[in-house]
């Protein structure tokens, strides 16, 4: 049977890409790339343990893209070894606001606790801890 092992990369469509590499790097200190695809193009990157986020200016998207590619329609949910109390800490100390709390959830593995925030787009940031 076919199946897919792991997720690469994803992409999000965000309104500046200068806010979102700032608030990706500064608050979540995830890495900032350039790249340059085989077409030439010059484009961003957020990297952070084997993954990445590709960034897509909307309206200026690369193809192929998603049908309706927006800014602020994603949520998203980050692991986390780092304990939650100190990224209230962090998030207070950087301005930004937490929607919610340390509140139970059910993450890929099995139970996790979680903090809601969000992006200069207004995506869901979600970060977690595993229980």
């Amino acid at each position: 049977m076919l199946k897919v092992d792991s997720l690469d990369h994803l992409v999000l469509t965000v309104s500046d890409i200068d806010a979102t590499v700032g608030f990706y790097c500064d608050v979540l200190g995830m890495q900032a790339e350039v790249f340059h695809p085989v077409d030439g193009s010059c484009r961003t990157a957020l990297k952070f343990g084997s993954q990445k986020i590709n960034l897509h200016k909307a309206g200026g998207e690369f193809d192929p893209k998603a049908k309706q590619p927006t800014p602020g329609s994603a949520d998203l949910c980050f692991l986390s070894q780092t304990d939650l109390a100190e990224w209230l800490v962090h998030f207070t100390n950087n301005g930004v606001e937490v929607e919610q709390g340390l509140v139970a959830r059910t993450g890929a593995t099995g139970p996790i606790v979680s903090i809601y925030v969000r992006d200069p787009d207004r995506n869901l940031i979600e970060i977690s801890n595993r229980v």
